[in-house]
């Protein structure tokens, strides 16, 4: 007995340095990897850590072990989306994690970019989950709580005197998330009059050409490319040659109008696409993307840009590398006109190495020249989208070729470098180019060190028949805002009023309003030539600057007189721009597709059966469900629906409904049901789920109507 003692208490020190050690390795990573301008960043690590471990040190064990398990996923997760998206988790970032698709696919091959930090962290971990380690007694307990007090009191004092370094300079990831998930619970300004130049469409522009003379019209969006990678449009904003660059893309666009100025609006592929089609800006927060809410409001739905073209004659495709379930591309893209939509499984070639997320661009390229030769072939002029995938973390390549690089990221790029100029070379040869306009954009920034604003920084590339008559660098402030309104201007088509933008296809005398909600900051250029930014902490500076894009003509100081607070509200009426003035919403999620079931579900998320997720809802209000089911066909054992219901990641236990009896052959199941809503709820999700051996159903109905209670 007295050996087990001995030996328990001698393994102490080991489980202690390991609880020390996972602590602060925050702290010593971003000491050894970065460069620091100021002491907040590290204070914030210092603070948390030492938060971490007196209440670690201080629980039981089984606490302990829990408490270090999210501090170490919280620290190697965020550095792996800093690394490659330059931004740092916010609040509503957290519904991914229980997506478990986006969980194993972004894991998938553990293609790290920070491996050191990770396995750092692992082994730590793995000391305190191992090894016992007594409790710290409550005065220790109580001294460490009003020494991290005070520190971090210290560290707000150093990150406002820095409010203009970066939210990750400034913040520990785990803090960052705090500040963030109370700025979105008091958020964030009350809905008010926008900037003339945000709010209407401005045709009043110098034209550059007559009425266009192409036929098809072929958008390329390339997943989280900056203008920083084409290397033309770098020097004209004033940056540096990078490592990471796409000099075969410009190799094969040497007569190309380039748009330096070229705001990305906002993260997250659906909003980007829907910026590009619509003519609208995507919310400057996390809330419910527009693309979703679009449902409701079919009249603002037919003046995005498929929907104008199909009506006028364009065969309208869509065509992505990813599978369509994931954000519910099967059901927006068609709400926004196009006659065609197709993901992953269109591809008959299977990669040559695992990729989760769907095609490498290689592959997906070859197959687009072959879908556009299709829609050559039946003479009718189309509109055709494409958006990449390979380029989303954790890079779609080999290992024996990521080692002929100094970073994964500048392999795949140079892959997608590869693929996309070849595409471009492809289409030329095959004439496509004669009778075509080409949008080569991306549909977001994954960003880079070199500057915050990168993560606003859009691609704009631009081929036409009349490209002689166009110039080669495109003057003034554009963004996806834009896009639609463009396309419209080039082929002198009216254009709907819903619609807000410039035409880059015109020349401009005035400067304009352009914002963007990146890297955790609002972005805010007027047309006086200031450019506000604004972090979620309140936190505004302001400076003199010729857009919203590229280094300021001086340091933006400190908003001393709070007209950056405007910036708040300007977000929030852009945000609820699709709901204002609304007492109901109705979201409809089924248009008849069938779905194969399993006779077991093993993952609630990539299984569910309708794409209803991540939507919010008013407070004081009341939601109203319609579903119907047919069974196609199933063995004699037949089929067992279920619907849950999800918030964030928490299964919702407390909303009433009948449920679904054991259906058969061409039986059909109902459910009509309505639940309160008396707190705003924010990333709600339904999941129906069927069992059934040898089983397909149809979808017929799938409808939540949200209903404004009066009073």
């Amino acid at each position: 007995m007295r050996s087990l003692i001995s030996k328990s208490r001698a393994r102490q020190p080991i489980a202690l340095v390991g609880l020390f050690l996972v602590c602060f390795i925050p702290l010593v990573w971003r000491l050894a990897t970065q460069d620091q301008a100021n002491a907040a960043g590290p204070l914030s690590d210092a603070v948390f850590g030492l938060l971490l471990f007196v209440l670690a040190y201080g629980s039981p064990h089984w606490l302990r072990l829990l408490l270090v398990l999210i501090w170490a996923s919280v620290q190697a997760g965020s550095q792996e989306l800093l690394l490659a998206m330059q931004r740092l988790p916010g609040w509503s970032d957290l519904r991914y994690l229980a997506d478990a698709d986006f969980v194993g696919n972004t894991t998938a091959g553990f293609n790290l970019s920070a491996p050191l930090l990770f396995w750092s962290l692992l082994a730590a971990s793995a000391l305190v989950a191992l090894l016992p380690l007594a409790r710290l007694r409550s005065r220790y307990l109580a001294g460490g709580l009003v020494l991290a007090t005070a520190l971090l009191l210290l560290q707000g004092r150093l990150s406002a005197a820095h409010d203009g370094d970066s939210v990750a300079s400034r913040y520990n990831a785990l803090h960052w998330l705090l500040v963030d998930a109370i700025a979105t619970r008091l958020d964030g300004g009350n809905p008010g009059d926008l900037p003339l130049g945000l709010a209407r469409l401005d045709l009043d522009g110098r034209r550059l050409l007559g009425a266009g003379g192409a036929k098809n019209v072929l958008i390329v969006a390339l997943e989280g490319m900056p203008g920083l990678y084409y290397p033309e449009i770098g020097r004209a904003m004033g940056m540096e040659p990078t490592e990471v660059a796409m000099p075969l893309l410009a190799k094969a666009t040497p007569d190309a109008m380039l748009i330096p100025d070229f705001v990305d609006h906002s993260h997250q592929t659906i909003r980007g696409l829907y910026a590009l089609l619509c003519g609208d800006f995507s919310k400057l927060s996390f809330d419910t993307p527009k693309a979703v809410e679009l449902q409701a409001h079919p009249e603002r739905a037919a003046a995005c840009l498929p929907a104008q073209m199909a009506r006028r004659g364009w065969q309208t495709h869509y065509l992505q590398a990813a599978g369509l379930m994931f954000m519910a591309k099967d059901r927006l893209m068609p709400v926004m006109g196009f006659q065609q939509v197709h993901g992953s499984e269109w591809f008959k070639e299977m990669n040559p190495y695992r990729f989760e997320w769907g095609v490498i661009d290689s592959l997906f390229f070859e197959g687009a020249r072959r879908y556009i030769a299709d829609l050559q072939q039946r003479g009718q002029p189309w509109m055709l989208t494409l958006l990449t995938v390979g380029t989303h973390q954790p890079y779609a390549l080999p290992d024996e070729i990521a080692a002929q690089y100094p970073s994964r990221k500048q392999a795949i790029v140079a892959l997608l470098d590869q693929a996309v100029s070849a595409f471009i070379d492809n289409l030329r040869r095959d004439g496509v180019l004669a009778d075509t306009l080409v949008l080569v954009t991306s549909d977001e920034s994954h960003g880079s060190d070199l500057a915050e604003w990168v993560s606003s920084w859009g691609l704009g590339v631009v081929l036409a028949p009349e490209q002689e008559k166009l110039p080669r660098l495109k003057q003034g402030g554009y963004g996806m805002v834009d896009v639609t309104a463009s396309l419209l201007d080039y082929f002198g088509l009216p254009v709907p009023r819903s619609i807000v933008g410039r035409s880059f296809f015109r020349d401009y005398d005035m400067p304009r309003e352009m914002v963007s909600y990146t890297a955790s900051k609002l972005r805010w250029h007027t047309s006086e030539g200031l450019r506000y930014e604004c972090a979620r902490d309140g936190r505004c500076r302001v400076g003199q600057a010729g857009s919203l894009l590229g280094t300021p003509r001086a340091e933006l100081m400190q908003d001393q007189g709070g007209d950056g607070t405007r910036l708040f509200s300007i977000a929030a009426t852009l945000d609820d721009k699709l709901k204002s003035h609304e007492r109901s919403r109705v979201l409809d999620f089924a248009n008849g597709e069938i779905r194969e079931l399993n006779e077991k579900v093993t993952n609630e998320w990539s299984e569910n059966l309708v794409g209803a997720q991540y939507l919010d809802f008013p407070a004081n209000s009341q939601v109203r469900v319609s579903v119907r089911v047919k069974v196609m066909h199933s063995s004699d054992a037949g089929v067992q629906l279920q619907l849950k219901f999800k918030q964030w990641e928490h299964n919702i236990e407390n909303i009433p409904h009948d449920g679904f009896p054991l259906l058969h052959t061409n039986e059909e199941g109902r459910l009509d049901f309505s639940f309160d809503i008396l707190e705003a709820r924010q990333s709600f999700s339904f999941h129906l789920l069927g069992v059934g051996k040898d089983a397909a159903v149809k979808l017929e109905e799938f409808r939540v109507r949200i209903d404004a209670k009066s009073g």
